[in-house]
């Protein structure tokens, strides 16, 4: 399977902090780039000083592989990377390692949202915070699907980091012919965006997306399109689309889709909580008295959210065509997931009512409800996801020379996804973003 960038542990000084990463599949254009770029460059992190050595010891580690959990794990952070990872029979500590002991609790990648949205409101001055709340849910990676301005997180490789992880992809694009199509992508790659994305439904698209897709493979970024129907996600596979954003909602997947998915190489992010927010606002949601979510997603006015109009929007014929269509979206992500086609948390998260952090928890939830098992969802959010998205070896999993991106649970995920819930600490290239 294709890289998009050299593993080089991982670290800011590796060359490829400014360069677009793409999906699994159609990325021979910027590979070629990023080679080249880290052989002027080189490949080594820094040495790190023995006290700059952290030591998270007494875990039991899920890897973000779907690999046999580490019993008594032990797991070496150098410099924000992680060095060593095994048994504590297998991993010698230093003796002047930062040490924590983590008492038999779980350790596994933060959480990957293959399908956010940041800036959603366009207050620039808002993104740090947006991702800040997403790293205190443990979201250390959100790739931003739709927004409205220039990529904003130049710190996201820094080994001072605590806060997410930002990706962007500028706004989505909806072209009103060829010609403006290359033009909205040329815009796009000049804003610094790593994606470029784009709507495809009945509103339109379906005559333009040859277009963008051509333009943003010649620019050297993937392109996730936003699908709600069967033969349209077809259609954008065949053009060389690099991750489908949402379910298919119309009708139960086939084997020309399964087929051209596993052979292309190309995920799927599920966005069952977008669905979700057509409609919960009926009524009350019980998440408004969850004190998960009042820790930091809850605006500070959710009645706002109670509002005679916003239940009558939510009652709305449009709103019941979702609620509708979310039984069939679970299953295909199941029937996507058993011909082992990738799978990617996403949420959709961060336009009004999609409340950030939080909704990651209940996506994980949901998915769990369509019938995966809880450590096959996890890896969706963790491994799966950094595959999905080209950054395989670099975040999503506890190896040597991926980010210290960690989680630490006081209970098994793998047996109830609720016990995300139950954080202890937040790590981020291994500084402490949440206390506990």
């Amino acid at each position: 399977m294709n890289r998009t960038a050299p593993r080089c542990q991982g670290h800011a000084s590796t060359g490829f902090l400014t360069a677009p990463f793409g999906p699994r599949g159609r990325r021979g254009h910027f590979t070629v780039a990023l080679l080249l770029l880290v052989v002027g460059i080189g490949c080594e992190a820094p040495e790190a000083d023995a006290q700059d050595v952290q030591a998270f010891v007494g875990a039991r580690i899920f890897d973000g592989s779907g690999a046999p959990i580490i019993e008594d794990g032990v797991l070496l952070v150098r410099d924000g990377v992680v060095s060593e990872v095994g048994s504590a029979g297998e991993i010698e500590v230093p003796d002047d390692a930062q040490v924590v002991d983590l008492e038999g609790r779980w350790l596994l990648p933060g959480l990957i949202n293959a399908h956010g949205h940041v800036n959603s409101d366009g207050d620039r001055s808002s993104i740090p915070e947006q991702l800040e709340i997403y790293a205190h849910y443990g979201v250390t990676t959100v790739v931003s699907l739709g927004d409205d301005g220039e990529r904003t997180d130049d710190a996201r490789w820094s080994p001072e980091l605590e806060r997410a992880r930002l990706f962007v992809s500028g706004p989505s694009l909806r072209p009103g012919s060829s010609e403006e199509a290359v033009s909205e992508v040329d815009r796009v790659a000049e804003m610094g965006a790593d994606w470029v994305k784009m709507h495809v439904n009945d509103g339109g698209g379906r005559e333009y997306h040859p277009a963008v897709i051509a333009a943003a493979q010649e620019r050297g970024l993937p392109a996730a399109i936003h699908i709600e129907q069967l033969d349209d996600a077809k259609s954008v596979l065949e053009s060389g689309a690099s991750l489908l954003a949402h379910s298919v909602r119309d009708e139960p997947v086939d084997q020309e889709l399964i087929a051209l998915m596993r052979e292309r190489d190309v995920c799927l992010t599920p966005t069952f909580t977008r669905e979700l927010s057509t409609f919960v606002y009926a009524e009350r949601p019980d998440f408004f008295d969850d004190p998960f979510f009042l820790e930091r997603s809850a605006p500070e006015d959710l009645e706002n959210f109670l509002t005679p109009q916003r239940q009558a929007q939510a009652e709305s014929a449009g709103a019941q065509y979702w609620k509708e269509a979310l039984p069939l979206a679970k299953e295909n992500m199941l029937r996507l997931h058993e011909a082992s086609v990738g799978i990617a948390m996403g949420t959709d998260s961060g336009p009004s009512g999609r409340f950030q952090g939080y909704f990651e928890h209940l996506e994980l939830e949901m998915m769990v409800d369509g019938g995966m098992s809880p450590t096959d969802v996890l890896v969706t959010a963790t491994g799966g996801a950094a595959r999905c998205i080209g950054l395989e070896g670099i975040l999503g999993t506890l190896e040597p020379g991926a980010w210290a991106d960690l989680l630490v649970l006081d209970a098994d995920p793998t047996a109830d996804i609720r016990n995300t819930r139950e954080i202890r600490g937040v790590w981020i290239a291994g500084n402490r973003v949440r206390g506990g």
